[in-house]
């Protein structure tokens, strides 16, 4: 067994990100402040939409979303199974019912058809997922949503960096949330954002993440008089803080040069597994562009290991894969829900591995994971 181990990922993070956080801790103010909204409006701008909403995480920001859009109890959200069981269960914390959708192979986002196949007259709004970074094909998803009626709410948690027809993922969207989770490609250890280009969302937002006060502390801060806050509905304690911010400023310039990297070890890892037999890899759709947050493989019917077995293999190998997308309706929380049969979601969850890929990685690395791949495939 080998004793250097391959990582599935290394967040990229140095020095920079280091003395940014730093200066935040000696300046005095360390909770939301000047920091969160300084990155708030590069994120913004960096993808396209009016106005970030920083919080906590991806999941507080796919809460608020829902809450924004008033869904509630008695109400139905068509989201995939085939995704991080944050999506779904942010459904179940407003009170409405999760309605699993499959999806399709090629990229494992949800489709309009598969949308279509599901939706019912309680459907209260549809959410989809950036698989991975893959885009899903949100031009054809919000015109059917505007046919239908329904407000599309965007999980882009993996997707920053990410294009659909040339622009950035949550250029145009209507609510779009996203992860600064350590296995994302910006980080900032824990946190999210909203994005949106409705400035009343937008203001209802940061109150909500800040127990619905009118008057955030910044605010009150930078005011000469004293501020009497009102709290105007029941919010929620989703704040990011300024060490946090800090860190994804210094992240967000490091962007480009980030899914330029990923890009060019995806490309590398297409080349090398055509030497392998029974592997498909994930691609670029036609639709877009992919920031390879996570680059997975499908096993073909004909291999010869199964992937839990595969994943053993690779592990004594010292390469660090893991398995692919999650099935959340397989999942205990999830035991009797009921769902239509997910036939895609089901294969792709069982079958599918991610290999490593960070922006540190090297050839010797990336040709130890292909070698050990073939010698499985070779069994």
């Amino acid at each position: 067994m080998s004793t250097d181990r391959i990582p599935v990922m290394i967040p990229w993070l140095g020095e920079e990100e280091a003395k940014a956080a730093s200066d935040a801790v000696l300046s005095g103010w360390v909770a939301q402040g000047p920091r969160v909204a300084a990155f708030e409006r590069a994120f913004a701008e960096r993808v396209g939409a009016e106005h970030g909403i920083a919080v906590s995480s991806c999941t507080t920001a796919l809460h608020l979303s829902l809450v924004a859009l008033g869904v509630g109890p008695g109400d139905e959200v068509v989201v995939p199974s085939l995704s991080f069981i944050a999506t779904a269960n942010a459904v179940r914390y407003v009170g409405a019912e999760p309605v699993f959708a499959d999806v399709e192979a090629a990229t494992g986002n949800l489709t309009t058809a598969t949308v279509d196949a599901v939706r019912t007259p309680r459907t209260k709004a549809v959410l989809i997922v950036h698989q991975g970074g893959v885009p899903a094909d949100v031009h054809s998803l919000r015109a059917a949503c505007a046919d239908w009626d329904l407000p599309l709410v965007e999980d882009a948690a993996c997707a920053i960096g990410s294009t659909v027809g040339g622009k950035p993922v949550g250029h145009g969207a209507l609510i779009a949330a996203w992860s600064f989770h350590p296995r994302k490609v910006v980080t900032t250890g824990e946190g999210g954002m909203i994005t949106t280009d409705d400035a009343q969302w937008a203001a209802r937002l940061r109150r909500l993440r800040e127990h619905g006060m009118n008057a955030s502390a910044a605010e009150r801060h930078a005011s000469n008089k004293p501020v009497l806050e009102s709290y105007l509905e029941v919010g929620y304690n989703y704040r990011m803080t300024d060490v946090q911010a800090a860190i994804g400023l210094v992240q967000l310039e490091k962007l480009d040069a980030m899914i330029a990297r990923r890009r060019e070890l995806a490309a590398r890892y297409d080349t090398l597994l055509q030497s392998v037999p029974g592997l498909t890899p994930v691609r670029d759709p036609a639709h877009g562009q992919s920031n390879f947050q996570s680059y997975w493989v499908l096993l073909d019917e004909g291999f010869p290991l199964g992937r839990d077995d595969l994943l053993a293999a690779l592990a004594e190998a010292g390469v660090s894969a893991r398995r692919g997308i999650m099935a959340s309706h397989l999942e205990p929380a999830y035991q009797g829900h009921p769902c239509a049969p997910l036939p895609v979601t089901e294969r792709i969850s069982r079958d599918s591995l991610i290999l490593p890929l960070f922006h540190t990685m090297t050839e010797a690395q990336q040709d130890r994971v292909v070698a050990a791949l073939r010698e499985q495939a070779r069994r």
